[in-house]
């Protein structure tokens, strides 16, 4: 089968059902400096509140195309409905894109569908498994950025979201994993090591976003080291179809002590 047969048959799919229910969880992206939301970010979850690893399981090579292309519709419907004014942040399986230009279309018309403006869509790469074709990749993050999307590298510092991807990738903002995130205020390793990676995002211009943000003390010692885009449970739990706020004393909780 010739690569452009290969796009026609998988994109000709992505209106097929799947034989599964699914749909989204909401968690917020903060910015502490301002004490405001910024973004939210859009999780797959079962209809029922299952979790996402309940829903990827039923996953096979057949279904990853048109479950990634719904995946993106049902965030952009239920973030409308909902009347989220903030970025709606995306994740999307770079191995699931087999045409950048074609497989963005249900994206595009989906967001023309619900007046969903497409600057206020980022997209995350979560690598899943390891990518065999940087090149691929590439000209997806590209054309992505040619259409006016935002994007970002999903659990950075463990996984295959390595230092070498940034050689040729260009991501607007760079997601640290809960790794290196956890007890941070408490352990000096992980210190140098998230040091090491603001002074390398300065140098390349990308932002870095703090995950997994557990604890006041975590939040405090990330902000005070210069992260002040911050997500995690401190903050907000996500919720199921809802877009939770943050508590202001969250925010205050982390002038003290």
């Amino acid at each position: 089968m010739t690569h452009c047969a290969r796009v026609e048959e998988h994109c000709g799919r992505c209106d097929r059902p799947l034989p599964f229910a699914f749909t989204m969880a909401f968690q917020p992206i903060v910015d502490v400096a301002h004490a405001e939301i910024i973004a939210y970010e859009a999780l797959v979850r079962g209809t029922q509140g299952e979790s996402a690893r309940d829903i990827l399981q039923r996953l096979d090579d057949t279904l990853l195309y048109r479950f990634d292309q719904a995946c993106r519709v049902k965030a952009i419907e239920l973030a409308s409905r909902l009347g989220m004014r903030e970025v709606l942040s995306i994740n999307f399986l770079p191995n699931a894109v087999y045409e950048p230009s074609a497989c963005i279309q249900a994206t595009l018309q989906a967001a023309e569908r619900h007046a969903w403006p497409i600057e206020r869509i980022n997209f995350e790469i979560v690598e899943s498994e390891a990518i065999t074709d940087r090149g691929h990749l590439k000209r997806i993050v590209d054309t992505y950025h040619a259409m006016g999307f935002s994007t970002a590298l999903d659990d950075f510092g463990t996984g295959y979201a390595n230092l070498d991807l940034l050689t040729e990738l260009h991501p607007e903002a760079l997601k640290l994993d809960r790794q290196l995130v956890m007890g941070i205020d408490r352990d000096p390793r992980r210190q140098t090591l998230v040091r090491a990676a603001i002074v390398m995002a300065e140098g390349i211009g990308c932002r870095l976003i703090a995950e997994g943000v557990e604890t006041a003390a975590e939040a405090r010692w990330l902000r005070a080291a210069g992260i002040s885009r911050q997500q995690g449970y401190f903050f907000a739990r996500p919720g199921l179809e809802t877009l939770p706020t943050v508590d202001a004393e969250r925010f205050a909780e982390l002038d003290r002590g």
